[in-house]
């Protein structure tokens, strides 16, 4: 994938090397040395209910616990919760953290926008959200059962669409999971297959199963192919179930994934709260990012409270090390998940854009929906921006977009002309 105009990385100066992160970090332990906060901005409150699902991607989050980041920054009362499902996490931010839900959550990017307008929420009733950071770029799979492994199918899902086909001539069914209506994974889900000619209102029936029990669910035949994050890519290739065809970061290198999602009334309430989750998230992302971190980070998200998997089904593909399962290893792929490095951090609105795009694209939003005005009312870059300030961080992007974004098949978006970009699909809702 290649970009175009401003803003669009953190320079070469700092962030992106390991021994300029490592110096931020010191720099910000000798500024706060016993978790103080700068004088006159004391968080409101000591701590916040956060939700996280077992994914590499919630890192961050849980990094920040184990090492008591939180509590540096003046929260030491934060609680990272594991939640079942990507259902259970948005039944628990609408209760709140109050109430005995959730204040905020590692979350998929457009939840939180499908939340605000009452799309997924109980008799549509809108629960204002707000976007405070990306958590990662990049490291989700989309994953194919071994019975498929002769197919030919990789980046290109084209040599299933024959074989999907004759599969429900036959009478049987073809089944593909991802986590969550309009959520990331299947909005990747449907982009490969749309792009390979299958469409995947029409000639697949599209499943929902929580990333834990992916693998679980393929091992029965519940599945012919699904799309998560890690770790259970590599999971079911590390028990010889099925194997990866292509990795996300393949679509689109560089890739937007989760977010850090907070109920918008709780950051009203507890602004310098908010600042301050958002440097600790951001120290923990710096840290996060480390190759020299990597093997301590997959030993602890494979702790039984976090992940419950063996350390070796995180560690690979964090690394960039990617064995796709069909005889294909790659080394130094470059597609490993990043936290930090390449602005993974910052919330670009022209990301946020995209996604509510491929939502209008399979009608989840309306087509004339206004893109801008709900971006606007729920990305608070503002506060990031402010959190990074503090922080020190100098290399802040320019713009809160990232300009044209160019995908695997050629497909170009502009966010300030998305209507084009859905005219330029295959397969839409819209064509």
């Amino acid at each position: 994938m290649t970009t175009t105009g401003s803003g669009n990385g953190f320079t070469r100066r700092s962030l992106l090397k390991t021994s300029a992160a490592a110096a931020l970090i010191t720099a910000i332990r000798a500024s706060f040395p016993s978790g103080a906060f700068a004088a006159g901005a004391a968080p409101e409150v000591t701590g916040l209910k956060l939700g996280f699902i077992a994914l590499t991607d919630a890192a961050p989050l849980i990094i920040a616990k184990e090492k008591g980041i939180f509590a540096k920054y003046g929260l030491p009362d934060v609680e990272v919760l594991k939640q079942a499902s990507w259902g259970a996490t948005r039944d628990n931010i609408v209760l709140g953290g109050a109430a005995n839900g959730i204040d905020g959550a590692h979350i998929l990017t457009p939840m939180p926008y499908l939340m605000h307008t009452g799309k997924v929420t109980q008799n549509n009733v809108p629960v204002p959200m707000a976007i405070l950071a990306r958590l990662n770029l990049d490291s989700q799979g989309l994953s194919v059962a071994k019975e498929y492994a002769g197919s030919g199918v990789g980046l290109d899902a084209g040599p299933l669409r024959e074989i999907f086909a004759a599969k429900k001539a036959a009478g049987g069914e073809v089944k593909v999971a991802m986590t969550f209506p309009g959520g990331t994974h299947d909005l990747w889900l449907r982009y490969w297959l749309a792009a390979g000619g299958i469409d995947p209102d029409k000639d697949v029936s599209t499943i929902v199963v929580p990333p834990p029990q992916m693998v679980a669910n393929m091992k029965v035949g519940t599945m012919d192919a699904f799309c998560v994050g890690e770790p259970w890519n590599e999971q079911l290739v590390n028990q010889g179930i099925g194997f990866t065809a292509c990795t996300t970061g393949e679509l689109w290198k560089g890739h937007p994934e989760k977010a850090l999602g907070v109920r918008a009334d709780w950051v009203e309430a507890n602004p310098n709260a908010a600042k301050a989750l958002l440097m600790a998230v951001m120290e923990a992302q710096i840290w996060a990012d480390s190759m020299d971190n990597k093997e301590e980070m997959a030993a602890i998200l494979g702790k039984r409270q976090w992940f419950n998997v063996p350390a070796k089904d995180v560690l690979g593909r964090l690394k960039g090390t990617i064995n796709y399962g069909n005889g294909k290893v790659v080394e130094n792929s470059g597609l490993e998940m990043k936290f930090w490095q390449g602005a993974a951090s910052y919330p670009f609105k022209s990301h946020d854009t995209w996604f509510l795009t491929e939502n209008i694209r399979w009608g989840k939003f309306e087509p004339d929906t206004d893109l801008k005005a709900l971006v606007n009312a729920v990305n608070r870059e503002d506060i990031w921006r402010a959190a990074a300030a503090e922080l020190g961080i100098s290399d802040i992007p320019a713009s809160v977009s990232r300009g044209k974004e160019v995908f695997f098949d050629g497909k170009i978006f502009d966010p300030e002309d998305p209507s084009a970009y859905l005219a330029s699909l295959a397969i839409s809702r819209l064509a």
